[in-house]
C-alpha cells in the first residue's frame, strides 16, 4: 500500500487533468469527488479512474472544459445536459438545482442526459442530506452499447451495473445512506480481482455460456455480471433503468462522437424531497435518530462485534483516513503516476 494524503491527491489529480485540458473548476470538482471516494472507503470510484477519464479526454469522448445547462425547466422538475464534460461536474449542477427546487415546492426530480462517469453516486444523496432532503439517485443506460450484465434467467447481456443510492438525514450525525451497484460487484472489484489474479465471490458473475464461475477471466472472456440478490435485485436493476434511461429520454441524445460505449447513453434521475415535507422536522429528526439509536443498540450476531447503519463504514472511513492518510493499492498508485508522467506532470 501507498499512502497519500488528501490535500496531495487532489494536487495530482488537479495537475494532471489541468495538463489534458480541464478547466480550473471542472479540475477542482473531479478531484474533490475522486478524492472524496477515497476518504470514504470507496477507492473503486476514486483516483483509479484518472487514466481512463484522460483517455477519454484524448479521443474526444469527454469535453474537459464543457459546462452543463438546462434543457427544459418546470417548477418542481428539470432535464439538464452536461455537454459531455466530466460527470461529477454535471451531476453536482442537477443536485444543487435539485435542491433548490425542493427547498421552495418541497420536492423536485432533476435528469442528466449527454454527460461522461458521475462517479460516487452516494455524493449527490450527502449532498441532499446536508441540505435537509431525502434524496435518491438512479443512473442506467450503460448497457445499450456494450451489455454487461445478463437479467435473471438469462444468459444474454442485456443491461450494466445501474448503481442506485439513497440518503436520509439524521440530527447531529452524518446520514443513513447507502450506493450500491445493482450487480453483486462494480465493474471495477471484477477489473481489479483479474488484474491482481484473484477469485471472485460465487454468485457475481457467469461465463459465456451463462454459467456461474468465480474466475475473473471469464468475465474477460465474454461473461457476464449478475444482478445482486436474485430475481429482487434484477427488478431493481430494471427499476433503475427506467429511471434513469428510459424516463431521461437519453437515448435521444446519444451523440456518436462523444461518451463512449459505456456514457453514451447514460441517464440519471435524482429525486430530492424535504424531509419535513409532510411533518414537522423537528418530529422527522427525533424518529430518525430513534431509528438509528434502535439499530445500533441491538444485540450483534456471532461473528459481528456491533451493528451498523448503512453510511457509518463511509463515515468511520473519512474520520480515520482524514488523520491518517489514503491507502492506496500499488497498482493504483503506479497508474495515477503513469497518466502524470505522460501528460507531463511531476509526482
Amino acid at each position: 500500500m501507498v499512502i497519500q494524503q488528501a490535500q496531495d491527491l487532489r494536487r495530482i489529480v488537479i495537475d494532471i487533468l489541468s495538463a489534458v485540458g480541464a478547466s480550473a473548476t471542472n479540475a477542482a470538482e473531479v478531484a474533490s469527488h475522486l478524492v472524496g471516494s477515497e476518504l470514504s472507503g470507496v477507492a473503486t470510484h476514486g483516483v483509479a479512474q484518472v487514466p481512463s477519464y484522460v483517455q477519454a479526454i484524448q479521443v474526444g469522448d469527454l469535453l474537459p472544459r464543457a459546462e452543463p445547462a438546462v434543457l427544459n425547466d418546470l417548477p418542481v422538475a428539470a432535464l439538464t445536459t452536461g455537454n459531455w464534460t466530466f460527470g461529477h461536474v454535471a451531476a453536482r449542477h442537477a443536485a444543487e438545482i435539485a435542491i433548490e427546487k425542493a427547498c421552495a415546492a418541497g420536492l423536485a426530480v432533476v435528469s442528466i442526459v449527454q454527460t461522461h462517469h458521475i462517479g460516487r453516486v452516494g455524493h449527490y444523496v450527502e449532498m441532499g442530506a446536508r441540505e435537509g432532503m431525502i434524496s435518491m439517485v438512479f443512473a442506467g443506460g450503460f448497457g445499450v452499447i456494450d451489455p454487461q450484465t445478463v437479467p435473471y434467467g438469462g444468459r444474454t447481456a442485456l443491461m450494466h451495473t445501474n448503481p442506485i443510492a439513497m440518503g436520509f438525514p439524521v440530527a447531529d450525525a452524518d446520514p443513513m445512506m447507502f450506493d450500491f451497484a445493482t450487480t453483486t460487484l462494480s465493474g471495477v472489484k471484477v477489473i481489479n480481482a483479474h488484474s491482481r489474479g484473484e477469485d471472485l465471490p460465487p454468485g457475481a458473475i457467469v461465463d459465456s455460456e451463462g454459467r456461474p464461475t468465480t474466475d475473473p477471466q471469464a468475465f474477460m472472456d465474454g461473461g457476464s455480471h449478475l444482478p445482486f440478490g436474485a430475481h429482487k435485485g434484477y427488478a431493481l436493476m430494471m427499476a433503475v433503468e427506467f429511471l434513469g434511461r428510459v424516463f431521461s429520454g437519453s437515448d435521444d441524445f446519444a451523440d456518436a462522437s462523444r461518451g463512449g460505449a459505456v456514457m453514451r447513453h447514460q441517464g440519471v434521475t435524482m429525486l430530492m424531497m424535504k424531509a419535513d415535507l409532510v411533518r414537522g422536522m423537528d418530529h422527522y429528526m427525533r424518529g430518525a435518530a430513534d431509528m438509528v439509536a434502535s439499530v445500533h443498540s441491538a444485540d450483534p450476531a456471532p461473528g459481528f462485534t456491533e451493528v451498523l447503519v448503512p453510511g457509518d463504514i463511509e463515515s468511520r472511513s473519512r474520520s480515520e483516513r482524514e488523520r491518517s492518510g489514503i491507502p492506496l493499492h500499488e497498482d493504483v498508485w503506479e497508474g495515477l503516476v503513469d497518466a502524470a508522467t505522460a501528460v507531463g506532470v511531476v509526482v
